[in-house]
């Protein structure tokens, strides 16, 4: 191999994936931050110059930057700061209180306390903790513990009071908030969270650039080089659009994003967006807007995700319709007529079945046939709206670690029929729906070996399996996390795969993520490197 150039990095003895068409190689050689040439060592070396650095990876296994194609950055790094009641930090109640007293011990009386993670299935007791237990730890500090899904959290008195919500408060739409006779118990569900939340001192502008270069940092730990933040706007508005920019222009965006606007209607920034010229494309390969967010539902282990069919046991529990049919067309056509991508929250198969609706009508009205627009989650589609999906090019953006993290409940919540099928990604690849995948994170940690784990297992993380049928090749499940990833976000000529003329964003692994034990990716499994537009950004060797 002859050249002009000479690379700025080149990757020698290694098992280098490339893409799921393209195989593998072992070598790479990288300029200006992007692939110049893949092949062979003596191929890739015949690149070397001076000034090139050269990283034997002795025998290590390489892929693309993982992308993990939903979660909350801005999110994940403020949690980081807050009380862990996760099942493994919190698997009793009383444990649970016992974190919560830790930082009530050591916060001035008054200050806010906030936790999340914990999952009432999980607990010994089997239910959510309530008012009268947070009282138990904390009867001089408002508190608010979140659910791992976000859409339930249990509140203590001194949070009621402070929000000024008693008794005779009114349920907002597509709301629950939870009462033991006509007495509060501190539950809050999906909108209800608002009345307590907005009375929490607003977020910091620096607190949340430190949060995007926190999570971002902590990403690139796993292999992770790119994501979609989604909801943009929820905990600050328009501020945190503009923290996005300063940690762009400062150098602390470590990961690129593709921010994902909030539009519900008590919420939305997409106005403000529109008018300053942020619609989805804008921006350059590091921090560009992508879609628009609008919650439809709520969550399947927390019973408010939207049903066709009841819960167990709850014959009049068909989850939260969050908004009425017009309203969610009317939402969904102004926004695609304004250029918009969409990618709107649906987890339950009435939910699904109201944005696929909106979409086509959409679509009909305005054909684009490349505009891509995404249904978040998409746990319980059924055949019927899959085959429609897949007509009108809509893709299916789920999280398989939800399988490891919530199988088990998703069968105690919805039983076994509808269980073993959530989230059904086996279907979706073989209709050639480009299913992309992530965390949600904070609702599960971005970890990315549980999520490949159970993509090629369908192993809950009490080892039942939900539906061998729906589990994927190793190059199946790596495929999901690079090139399916690119392709929802129209990245897929950037990033992805290791090509010429992409991005160099590649994570090296010590363990080979194409061999045959899976038990490995949840034991022994981490990223040693991970390099960003050519240049190291995490190096754990």
């Amino acid at each position: 191999m002859s050249s002009n150039v000479h690379a700025d990095l080149i990757l020698v003895n290694g098992k280098i994936w490339r893409g799921r068409n393209d195989g593998t190689c072992s070598a790479v050689a990288i300029w200006q931050g992007k692939v110049l040439a893949t092949g062979s060592d003596d191929e890739m070396l015949s690149l070397k110059g001076d000034r090139s650095e050269v990283i034997d990876l002795q025998g290590r296994f390489a892929c693309p930057g993982l992308i993990d194609n939903h979660l909350h950055l801005i999110s994940t790094g403020l949690v980081m700061g807050w009380v862990n009641v996760t099942p493994e930090a919190a698997p009793t109640l009383e444990a649970l209180l016992a974190q919560v007293a830790a930082r009530v011990a050591e916060t001035p009386p008054g200050n806010w306390i906030r936790a999340r993670g914990y999952d009432q299935v999980k607990l010994d007791t089997g239910r959510h903790p309530t008012r009268d237990d947070l009282d138990r730890v904390a009867p001089d500090h408002p508190v608010v513990v979140t659910r791992a899904c976000g859409h339930i959290s249990v509140v203590n008195s001194k949070a009621l009071e402070l929000a000024g919500v008693t008794g005779d408060t009114p349920t907002p739409e597509g709301a629950v908030i939870g009462r033991d006779g006509n007495r509060l118990n501190g539950l809050l569900a999906e909108n209800a969270q608002a009345l307590v939340t907005s009375a929490i001192p607003r977020c910091k502008f620096d607190d949340l650039v430190a949060a995007i270069e926190r999570a971002g940092r902590h990403l690139l730990a796993f292999g992770i080089t790119s994501c979609m933040d989604a909801a943009v706007g929820q905990i600050a508005g328009m501020d945190e659009i503009r923290a996005y920019q300063a940690a762009r222009l400062q150098n602390r965006l470590p990961v690129r994003v593709w921010l994902t606007i909030l539009g519900d209607p008590d919420g939305s920034i997409v106005e403000e967006c529109w008018r300053a010229g942020l619609i989805s494309g804008v921006g350059d390969d590091l921090l560009r807007m992508g879609g628009v967010k609008i919650f439809l539902d709520g969550s399947a282990g927390g019973r408010t995700a939207w049903m066709k069919a009841p819960y167990v046991n709850e014959p009049d529990n068909l989850g939260v319709q969050m908004l009425p049919d017009s309203e969610v067309e009317a939402l969904v056509k102004s926004c695609h007529d304004r250029g918009y991508q969409m990618a709107c929250h649906a987890i339950g198969d009435g939910a699904i079945e109201q944005l696929i609706t909106a979409y086509e009508k959409a679509l009909a009205d305005n054909p684009d046939p490349d505009r891509r627009h995404r249904v978040e989650h998409c746990g319980y589609s059924t055949p019927e709206q899959e085959e429609r999906m897949r007509a009108a090019g809509i893709l299916p953006a789920p999280q398989q670690a939800f399988i490891h993290n919530f199988g088990d409940s998703y069968l105690s919540v919805l039983g076994e029929e509808r269980g073993l099928r959530s989230y059904p990604i086996g279907t979706w690849m073989r209709a050639g729906m480009r299913p992309s995948t992530g965390s949600d994170s904070p609702v599960c940690s971005p970890n990315p070996f549980h999520d490949l784990h159970a993509m090629r297992t369908r192993k809950t993380v009490g080892g039942t399996v939900l539906g061998a049928d729906e589990r994927l090749s190793a190059a199946e499940a790596l495929q999901v996390y690079t090139e399916n990833g690119a392709w929802s976000q129209k990245a897929e000529n950037v990033k992805g795969r290791l090509v010429p003329g992409q991005w160099a964003d590649i994570a090296v692994f010590d363990q080979d993520l194409l061999g045959d034990d899976t038990d490995i990716l949840l034991t022994q499994t981490g990223c040693l490197l991970t390099i960003l537009a050519g240049k190291v950004v995490h190096d754990a060797r």
